[in-house]
């Protein structure tokens, strides 16, 4: 039996005008007995999306609210506009496609009162072309293995999370795609649960190549994040010293080269390219230090996620969250 909660669903829309009413009627339906906070994020479409949600927020005005952007910013920006206007206790995240099936909110709920953090939508039975597909599984089997996260679908859109995960979670670039990963490095509690998927019909894929490029750099973003982002001094002086010292031996070689042999063209190249080596290391010290000086300030500004429940003198807990 589901306690009753406070929703939040966060749905970014680039040209869905069809697809809006059938999904705020799932979401509707399949939302009882909750109290819920529907938030359409209208993403710069060119057609009649904002037109479809006009109309649905005059059926339920209690409900649904609007955000329209002046052009089409991405989906991540999307996101994280939305999740700053969140209320709910849980919030849910879906793709405007109809993809996703209404009918799954009451099982993602579940398994948040189960004890999770975040609760995944894996498309076990994906319906989608194959040039879709194939990336995607790649994709998904690449940041299992780098980043140990035991999800098969870390990409998916159908999300439901604790609040305080979106409120500790940056979101820029394609850094929806990770959300999941950067859930786990901030030690959040995670699962998935198969879900059912549905073939498109209304509407085109937003899918475009240009975003393995995009995906490509957050990944490693996040990696080097994840790993150095709490002392990138440590990463970026390994390397500078090393950079230094295979200059210094090229350079001591190159003026051996012309004590032994005279002025020959190899050893003055061999000089100018370990002088080099040495002033990039020089400079990859100098930007440990300045990213060091950037962490140190901003841990200074930030929200201890670190902590779940401080206990006071009398014993009392107070919420970190």
């Amino acid at each position: 039996m589901l306690n009753k909660m406070n929703l939040s669903f966060v749905i970014p829309a680039f040209n869905e005008e069809l697809t809006i009413e059938p999904l705020i009627e799932g979401i509707i339906t399949h939302s009882k007995p909750h109290n819920i906070q529907i938030i359409l994020i209208d993403d710069g479409s060119s057609d009649q999306t904002f037109s479809s949600m006009k109309k649905m927020q005059e059926k339920y005005p209690s409900e649904i609210e609007i955000i329209k952007f002046r052009r089409n910013f991405g989906k991540s920006c999307a996101l994280a506009t939305g999740f700053k206007n969140a209320t709910g206790d849980i919030v849910i995240t879906m793709d405007a496609d109809l993809q996703d099936d209404p009918k799954e909110i009451p099982r993602l709920i579940e398994k948040i009162q189960e004890g999770y953090d975040v609760v995944c939508g894996w498309k076990k039975h994906r319906f989608d072309p194959w040039h879709k597909t194939i990336p995607s599984k790649i994709y998904n089997a690449f940041i299992r293995k780098v980043f140990k996260v035991p999800l098969h679908d870390i990409n998916t859109g159908f999300k439901a999370f604790r609040k305080e995960v979106i409120q500790n979670i940056p979101l820029y670039g394609e850094m929806h795609r990770l959300i999941a990963v950067l859930a786990v490095e901030s030690g959040f509690k995670i699962t998935e649960i198969p879900v059912e998927h549905h073939p498109r019909k209304y509407g085109k894929s937003k899918f475009g190549f240009n975003r393995f490029f995009h995906g490509a750099v957050d990944v490693y973003t996040v990696w080097f994040l994840s790993r150095h982002g709490q002392s990138p001094a440590y990463f970026f002086t390994k390397r500078g010293l090393l950079s230094i010292a295979l200059g210094s031996l090229g350079l001591i070689a190159s003026l051996a080269g012309f004590y032994i042999h005279g002025d020959q063209l190899r050893y003055v190249f061999l000089g100018t390219v370990s002088t080099v080596f040495i002033g990039i290391g020089f400079l990859t010290i100098g930007i440990g230090l300045i990213a060091e000086i950037l962490r140190r300030e901003f841990s200074f500004q930030q929200k201890n996620i670190y902590v779940d429940v401080i206990l006071t003198s009398d014993k009392k807990p107070i919420n970190n969250k």
